[in-house]
């Protein structure tokens, strides 16, 4: 079996509007650390000092939002209430769902903004092939080369509502994205909503959830996908209790 990565670092030195703050002890920090806190919590004395060079573990510590890196949106991110019941967190989420076949579809040559149905038609016609039940579509629009700077929470394509009732009405409760989001950028929406003051226009696709159960797969890296379809996608999200989203390390599995 192949497998491919198709998750973006999480990575402090990167451009990100809510900063990653990335605080490393050392093994030899570790180890005063590992001793005080048993003296603290245990009442046990150790001294570091006998271990081999004064070492013991490193200990990683990361601020950042659950969106940070590549992550899966909960229901319960779109809204506190909808109307199909209560929406779920991440936690409570039904793990079939992120082990399932993977329809790619290509949004490269789209501009940037939201496109609609017609265009995600057209795409699926080109590869020939509709997406099945529970299958996993991805869309790839070249966000990911622009991953570490401020262009690529800026410059991306999304989706607007009529796209995601779409794909949604083929069965399939998982739509992916390389970009920061499957809507259109803050700017963008905010745009024509000032010229238009149609509310219609902002976030449409994350509301889309507030009226019918779905996920999101956010800030993923889909440039090594060989082809639109006979791979797998594998996307567990973290289990963060009561948590509008989780981190997951998405990866494509083929079979060789």
């Amino acid at each position: 079996m192949r497998i491919i990565d198709l998750s973006s670092p999480v990575d402090a030195t990167a451009w990100e509007p809510d900063p990653v703050v990335h605080e490393v002890l050392s093994p030899a920090q570790g180890a005063v650390h590992m001793a005080e806190e048993m003296k603290k919590h245990l009442g046990v004395e150790f001294d570091p000092s006998v271990l081999p060079g004064g070492e013991l573990l490193s200990l990683d510590t990361l601020t950042l939002t659950s969106h940070t890196g590549t992550h899966v949106d909960a229901p319960s991110h779109y809204g506190s209430v909808a109307d199909y019941g209560r929406p779920r967190h991440i936690d409570a989420m039904p793990l079939d769902w992120f082990h399932r076949p993977g329809l790619l579809l290509d949004l490269r040559d789209q501009p940037v903004g939201a496109v609609g149905a017609a265009v995600l038609e057209k795409e699926l016609a080109r590869v020939g092939r509709t997406p099945e039940p529970y299958d996993i579509v991805l869309l790839r629009t070249g966000a990911s080369a622009r991953v570490g700077t401020p262009a690529y929470f800026s410059d991306f394509t999304g989706l607007d509502g009529e796209a995601v009732d779409y794909l949604l009405d083929f069965g399939v409760k998982v739509i992916g994205t390389d970009a920061f989001s499957l809507d259109a950028p803050f700017a963008d929406m905010i745009g024509r909503y000032q010229r238009t003051g149609d509310k219609g226009v902002l976030w449409p696709a994350h509301f889309a959830g507030r009226r019918r159960e779905y996920c999101q797969i956010e800030r993923l890296h889909l440039e090594d996908l060989p082809g639109p379809h006979g791979f797998t996608v594998c996307c567990f999200p973290v289990k963060l209790k009561g948590a509008g989203a989780g981190w997951a390390r998405a990866t494509a599995l083929i079979e060789e």
